[in-house]
């Protein structure tokens, strides 16, 4: 069990939902928060059923095709709350693939160096105001806590790049003097 499937059984604790329902609400509502694809989504909701963790029904719609629908159960709820605990709790390590890139950031020529996070930066910044854009308020306030974490971490992130394309700007000025 993993991060994936404490997400998945949290969208199930308020109500049951189809398999599109929860892909559509991750992609629409979490793309801050994780980067789940449909397949991975579907593969672990089969996994959880299989451990006996949701309950899944048929639904029929009239001339629609058939759609599985998804439940938690009382063992989902309990392995949901020990998961829940353990990702709260936990200090996890984050690696920022970026960051390697940094660490050779001096084979680049300065200024090649500097446009290229300059253009991380503005990336980034897309980043940050698509997050303050959300309409997150409406949202509970776990979802809230979480987007506000991802915004810090842009923020760090923003100002970390504004220092070294300065510190990089000030190095080239005094090569070029």
């Amino acid at each position: 069990m993993d991060h994936r499937s404490l997400l998945l059984l949290g969208l199930l604790m308020t109500d049951s939902q189809h398999g599109y329902q929860i892909h559509d609400f991750i992609e629409k509502n979490l793309p801050f928060i994780s980067n789940m694809k449909k397949a991975t989504a579907y593969s672990l909701l089969d996994k959880l059923s299989k451990e006996g963790l949701i309950d899944v029904t048929v639904e029929f719609d009239g001339n629609r095709p058939p759609r599985k629908v998804y439940s938690i159960n009382e063992l989902g709820r309990k392995q949901f709350y020990q998961l829940l605990v353990k990702n709260v709790s936990s200090a996890e390590s984050i690696f920022y693939e970026s960051d390697i890139g940094l660490m050779f950031l001096d084979y680049l020529p300065l200024q090649e160096a500097i446009q290229s996070l300059q253009e991380k930066y503005e990336m980034l910044k897309d980043k940050y105001n698509s997050i303050t854009h959300l309409s997150i308020h409406e949202c509970s306030s776990g979802v809230m806590i979480a987007m506000n974490h991802k915004k810090r971490m842009l923020e760090a992130d923003l100002l970390f790049i504004k220092e070294t394309i300065q510190q990089l700007s000030e190095r080239l000025q005094q090569e070029t003097e």
